[in-house]
């Protein structure tokens, strides 16, 4: 089994270390118990073709270090997304094998993304937490599968704030933002909730 951290590198600048650091001891505290925990900020070297740019800093790990590497990114475009029923998924942790998440984006027909449902409750897109507007706050759902590093330091900054998210009250907002490791809240899309598509 392998676990991945995904960071986000511009110019040169690793971000978010310290929310990746801890979710990385946790993985590693969960399933290789008494294995060393190395500090990210020490083993990642960024190359020098990576120091101006953005790109995705991928760790591939299990009880040591499998690969470190660079990834050019490009911001996905999100205009529509389809409500996908999810209910035997779980990513609690962030797994290099993301086949479940896969067939489940797969049933987003014409639309851009998904937002997963489980038990009624909502979850995550295929690579972000949700954020949803009120008109006057941004909240995140308290049902996600995977807690990300971006939702982490948003609610611990109060820029986000924890509800339960359903089917039955998604006509409460008014907008909903995705956010993930490389994406925060001045550069996530950003959807009417008119453009939310159900099954």
């Amino acid at each position: 089994m392998e676990l991945l951290e995904t960071i986000k590198c511009k110019d040169g600048r690793l971000f978010n270390l310290p929310y990746h650091q801890a979710r990385f001891n946790l993985a590693l505290t969960k399933f290789f118990p008494g294995v060393p925990k190395p500090e990210l900020s020490e083993l990642i070297k960024i190359p020098e073709s990576c120091v101006s740019g953005l790109f995705k800093c991928r760790v591939v790990y299990s009880e040591k270090i499998n690969l470190i590497e660079f990834l050019a990114h490009q911001y996905r475009p999100v205009n529509s997304i389809r409500l996908v029923e999810a209910n035997n998924i779980n990513y609690s942790c962030k797994y290099a094998n993301r086949n479940a998440l896969q067939q489940l984006f797969s049933q987003r027909g014409g639309c851009d993304d998904i937002l997963m449902v489980k038990q009624g409750c909502i979850t995550d897109s295929f690579t972000a937490n949700p954020v949803f507007f009120d008109g006057i706050k941004w909240w995140t759902p308290d049902t996600p599968l995977l807690a990300g590093t971006q939702r982490a330091r948003l609610l611990a900054e109060n820029k986000i704030s924890l509800c339960r998210v359903t089917l039955n009250n998604l006509h409460r907002f008014t907008k909903i933002g995705l956010i993930n490791a490389l994406q925060d809240m001045s550069d996530m899309p950003v959807i009417p909730i008119s453009q939310l598509k159900h099954q």
